[in-house]
């Protein structure tokens, strides 16, 4: 599993995995409620090591309502009372302050990944949770824009900014290869295979040569994975973000990729390969 081969590379890099992420800011659901109907939701942000979530939910009697919860993250869990409140400003009025209306109970959390986790509400069992992806869809236009992808272990920091701009259309295990302009790097959700579920890159040299693999799953705007230059060098530990849109909107970075490859061909070659066969020496 892909999760079980983070913790080795941690393992081996002497990195430990609780360092290896954070969960991401934005909507988060209840991952088995999602059904396209109104439900219950809540909001995540984690700065520093303090978390901050607001919920909105329904009383027993059908009535919405909204809980605040504040704790610490330690070993990528935390527990929080879920304080309710009730008064506040309403659309129109003057100046109100909200007052504390009392706790439901704890809330705890614990995170797996930085879209993933499990939560346990007041009088409920534990159940899944995922960060809420709502704009990008598992296809090659979502792979669209400038990207920074580093990765840290045995071989020191290794980093690479890119602009994924051309889809050489889909490979024998994906469902399109999206490359730069000089298509010596590109990036594919596999749909098919040992990898299926993930996003599949790979970095090539102007003659086909492969430089650098990138296994990895992301949300939104960020990711996290592993990287490896080998099929024996030790898997680095990777992150990765998401630096423009596919239309463009972004930091204002500018990369000028200017290196021209071998063609289409070479990197749909070592794409294939290794969603079928894995790294080779």
């Amino acid at each position: 599993m892909f999760f079980k081969k983070l913790v080795a590379a941690a393992l081996l890099t002497g990195a430990g995995l609780a360092q290896a992420f954070a969960p991401q800011a934005g909507t988060w659901i209840v991952t088995s409620e999602m059904d396209g109907k109104p439900g219950r939701g809540f909001g995540i942000d984690v700065q520093n090591s303090t978390m901050v979530m607001q919920m909105y939910a329904y009383e027993s009697s059908g009535q919405s309502t909204f809980y605040l919860a504040v704790g610490e993250v330690i070993d990528n869990k935390v527990t929080a009372s879920l304080n309710k409140y009730n008064g506040g400003r309403y659309f129109g009025s003057g100046a109100r302050s909200g007052t504390d209306a009392g706790s439901a109970g704890n809330v705890s959390i614990r995170f797996t990944s930085g879209t993933t986790g499990f939560i346990k509400f007041p009088n409920e069992g534990e159940i899944a949770i995922s960060r809420f992806n709502f704009g990008y869809g598992a296809v090659a236009e979502s792979l669209r824009g400038f990207w920074t992808l580093n990765s840290i272990g045995s071989e020191g920091l290794q980093s690479d900014l890119v602009e994924l701009s051309r889809n050489l259309g889909a490979t024998a295990n994906g469902n399109g290869l999206m490359a730069n302009a000089g298509e010596t790097f590109g990036c594919e959700h596999q749909v098919r295979g040992s990898l299926a579920g993930n996003v599949l890159c790979a970095k090539i040299n102007g003659s086909g040569q492969l430089l650098r693999t990138y296994v990895l799953i992301y949300s939104v705007n960020e990711g996290e994975g592993y990287s490896q230059a080998s099929a024996t060098s030790t898997q680095q530990s990777l992150q990765v973000r998401r630096i423009t849109t596919p239309k463009g909107v972004g930091t204002g970075l500018f990369y000028k990729d200017a290196e021209q490859g071998s063609g289409p061909s070479a990197l749909r070659q070592q794409i294939e390969h290794i969603s079928r066969f894995g790294m080779t020496q």
